[in-house]
């Protein structure tokens, strides 16, 4: 089964917010930098979750902080979609994002060929 704490979306503070912490704290972040902070939290798109529930893929809260570390990285380093590939399984993300698109068991992904991607990160766990 999916871990629920693993599905978070990132959500957009409003300006309203934004202006509210500025007004109290003129030395707090700017809207844009809380913006950023908050998109990069690992998000599982509607169709991934249910491809992971589907396929009995099930990643534990190291492999998953580990993914979303490697997709920062990947991100810096130009690359805006990737291919995952674990020992279970391979998923596709966007790193812009933090969005894992789709996701596939180990098994089914040597039989596709990945299109649209830029990049790929390897994780032996």
């Amino acid at each position: 089964m999916i871990d629920p704490s693993m599905h978070l979306k990132a959500t957009a503070v409003s300006p309203q917010v934004h202006q509210s912490r500025r007004a109290h704290s003129p030395s707090k972040q700017s809207f844009s930098q809380i913006l950023h902070e908050e998109r990069q939290q690992l998000t599982i798109s509607k169709h991934a979750n249910e491809r992971l529930a589907t396929r009995g893929i099930q990643l534990d809260q190291a492999q998953w902080n580990t993914i979303s570390e490697k997709l920062k990285e990947a991100g810096k380093k130009g690359i805006t979609d990737a291919l995952v590939v674990t020992k279970d399984a391979a998923l596709v993300a966007n790193t812009k994002s933090q969005t894992i698109i789709t996701a596939l068991n180990r098994q089914e992904a040597e039989s596709h060929i990945f299109t649209n991607i830029n990049g790929t990160i390897l994780l032996d766990s």
